[in-house]
């Protein structure tokens, strides 16, 4: 590949009756005699911020290809600028989640600074955005400030934190349909085999109304809802309440409850968060909209280890 040099000149004109001498101006991206050009530099970034090359690699890579030699500080001055530039679309991307109907959020550990932070993310199948804290919960997801402003739904995995804040909620089905197969397999309960396969059936209903464009039948929905219910009563049969012995009496707390009995505690507590979507086709059946989002940023970090600075990984996020 050949790298095009483009000379810019500037005339300076001299009025032949007044005498005023006008001089012309430069475009606005040129600030030096010799600069790199914005197709270089967004290649550049590109190879950096999204193939996930190293600096050192960036530059072999622009030297193979365009015969120039880089230096990994013209890749961080790239980044910088860019960073800066995309603080309006951080902006727009930010109202366009708050104005959606529904809106999938997730968080992740990272490392920056050589210690444990939080990798928070909010967005559908338009808009994303990032946001890193040091924490997990609701300090960190007020300072992002999405959740307290959030009108619509939001399509999250279950984390406590989340139900504090006041719009609607559902939660994600991928997740519950792996913890059904775990009881499953480990316990031999039947009524999470039964649910399972009632959430892969009311998936399948949902996505052929899509399909066909056609709305939710209100008196199909009412019979997945008393399976749904029957399923339940059968759990509770299939997990008694404990009695509590005279050793369990002299405990503190509650008694201890075993990993079905939990699940099922779920399905009977958060109903409504659970069948969101069957009642909702602008909801999602998961949260895997998230998960993919947030998969680069596993990719980052399992290349590259740590972020050295706080700035970095915002850079790196908006990039």
């Amino acid at each position: 590949m050949q790298i095009i040099y483009t000379e810019h000149r500037c005339e300076i004109k001299k009025c032949p009756h007044c005498g005023k001498v006008n001089k012309g101006s430069f475009p606005e991206s040129i600030k030096f005699p010799i600069q790199y050009g914005p197709r270089l530099l967004a290649s550049m970034l590109y190879l950096r911020n999204y193939q996930l090359l190293p600096y050192e690699r960036t530059c072999d890579l622009v030297e193979d290809f365009y015969g120039i030699r880089i230096s990994p500080a013209t890749i961080r001055r790239a980044e910088k600028e860019c960073f800066q530039n995309l603080e309006p679309f951080e902006k727009a991307a930010m109202e366009h989640l708050l104005t959606s109907h529904s809106a999938h959020c997730d968080e992740t550990g990272m490392r920056v600074l050589g210690t444990k932070w939080w990798l928070h993310v909010v967005s559908n199948n338009l808009w994303t955005y990032y946001f890193p804290h040091p924490k997990r919960g609701t300090e960190a997801m007020d300072a992002l400030g999405f959740l307290p402003q959030y009108k619509g739904v939001a399509v999250h995995d279950g984390y406590s934190s989340y139900n504090k804040y006041g719009c609607e909620h559902a939660l994600c089905n991928a997740h519950l349909k792996r913890e059904l197969t775990g009881i499953e397999e480990s316990f031999e309960q039947q009524w999470a085999k039964k649910i399972n396969e009632l959430l892969s059936e009311m998936k399948k209903y949902t996505d052929e109304c899509r399909e066909m464009e056609i709305p939710i039948d209100p008196e199909k929905v009412r019979e997945f809802e008393q399976i749904y219910d029957a399923i339940i009563q059968e759990g509770i049969i299939e997990n008694p309440p404990p009695d509590p012995s005279k050793d369990q009496v002299k405990k503190r707390g509650r008694t201890a409850q075993t990993k079905a009995k939990n699940l099922l505690d779920r399905f009977i507590v958060h109903k409504e968060q659970i069948l969101k979507f069957l009642n909702n086709l602008r909801v999602a059946f998961d949260n895997n909209q998230a998960e993919r989002d947030i998969r680069m940023m596993k990719l980052q970090q399992r290349n590259f280890g740590n972020f050295p600075k706080y700035r970095r990984s915002g850079s790196f996020l908006q990039n």
